[in-house]
């Protein structure tokens, strides 16, 4: 992990997420991200910087978009399908695969081969105030991609997009790196 975080700070640019869709939420937190690939991995890192902070959810596939949560949508194909890999502060994933007729959570066993550390350790924890700092790298296989053809991510054509959002945070927020289009925060 420790070499793929430093390869991936050597050779990346970090890209801001500071687009607020919606004028009722209005808060902006300091969020940039770094990505790469490296053979059947996506490396992702976050930093992030906010007035609150929170994260309560523990269980896989819950909840974490309540919490102080970073996210990251990728769409593999030219239709209208994509996954969603949430993340709140303590390194716990939400991982769905969308398309026009169903969301479908991808099975926490798959979702094991994902590394993740975090500055905040994995202990869950009451929402706190004041300013904090936390990263946040994740390596995720290939694998984790279940429903597509299973072809490399070299040469892959894909579109993707990054949130920082914290749902039930005392500064509820939905900040994007490219705007949407939708008047109420929807990412789905």
């Amino acid at each position: 992990m420790e070499i793929a975080e430093k390869l991936l700070e050597k050779n990346t640019e970090s890209q801001s997420i500071a687009s607020i869709n919606s004028a009722s939420f209005n808060y902006n937190s300091e969020v940039r991200f770094r990505i790469a690939y490296f053979e059947d991995q996506i490396w992702l890192k976050f930093y992030v910087t906010e007035v609150s902070i929170r994260a309560k959810e523990i269980n896989v596939n819950g909840t974490v978009s309540k919490d102080s949560c970073v996210e990251f949508f990728i769409s593999t194909n030219k239709i209208w399908s994509y996954y969603n890999f949430e993340f709140n502060c303590i390194g716990v994933c939400h991982v769905g695969y969308n398309s026009k007729d169903e969301r479908l959570l991808i099975d926490p066993a798959v979702l094991k081969n994902i590394k993740v550390k975090t500055t905040f350790g994995t202990q869950s924890f009451e929402e706190k105030i004041g300013e904090y700092h936390w990263e946040l790298m994740a390596i995720i296989p290939r694998v984790c991609l279940a429903y597509d053809n299973g072809s490399d991510l070299m040469g892959l054509n894909a579109t993707a997009n990054f949130y920082k959002c914290g749902d039930e945070i005392s500064t509820p927020h939905y900040v994007i790196w490219n705007p949407i289009g939708t008047i109420i925060p929807d990412y789905h």
